[in-house]
């Protein structure tokens, strides 16, 4: 995978301290055990923790790939209600069907059983349109269980699918911005992203 289009970013000496909430602290251990994350994020880290990756993408020339990094590096059930909460902050820009999906994720963040991750998953494949909060429903659906319906052989998600689902969601969300305020919440949901890995 190393053809002269990625882009590389630069490492730099590092003692960020260790956070909790994230699936790997090295961003290349990231990429080595999910590599589908480089059909979504075209920067490749050189030696950089998780988290100075991600500013480093948030700094570059394609923010929207520390979103999508985010979406992948926060195990998947932070990655919902991340994705759940960063919507929450912009709802005016959403229907009432992507707040009601919304409401079904967090209570499966609250509360991850197999009934309450089969509701989001089946109202989000029963909806017409894959808007915002679409998207994060179907995070928490694909977030591990079986894709399948419960009376039939399970069907295991692949271990992307709810990080590229939230990732989804926020990015057309975002697209809703003019170009003047985009910027500002992508900058946002990148904080937001980075706060919940200090959480205990």
């Amino acid at each position: 995978m190393g053809d002269s289009s990625q882009k590389t970013v630069i490492a730099g000496t590092t003692d960020t301290p260790k956070r909790k909430n994230l699936r790997f602290e090295v961003a290349q251990e990231l990429y080595d055990a999910i590599p589908e994350i480089e059909e979504d994020v075209t920067a490749r880290p050189n030696g950089h923790s998780s988290v100075d990756f991600i500013g480093a993408l948030a700094e570059g020339d394609t923010p929207e790939e520390a979103l999508t990094y985010c979406a992948y590096v926060l195990p998947r059930r932070f990655a919902v209600w991340w994705g759940h909460e960063c919507l929450k902050k912009i709802e005016d820009k959403l229907e009432q069907a992507d707040l009601d999906m919304l409401a079904l994720a967090a209570t499966w963040v609250g509360d991850p059983d197999e009934d309450k991750r089969y509701k989001a998953l089946d109202a989000a494949m029963e909806a017409k349109v894959k808007s915002p909060g679409v998207w994060v429903a179907l995070g928490a659906g694909w977030s591990s269980g079986s894709m399948a319906g419960p009376e039939v052989p399970p069907v295991p998600p692949p271990p992307f699918l709810t990080a590229r689902a939230v990732n989804a969601g926020l990015l057309s969300a975002l697209a809703r911005f003019d170009i003047a305020t985009r910027g500002e919440h992508l900058q946002r949901f990148v904080r937001m992203a980075l706060l919940l890995t200090e959480e205990g």
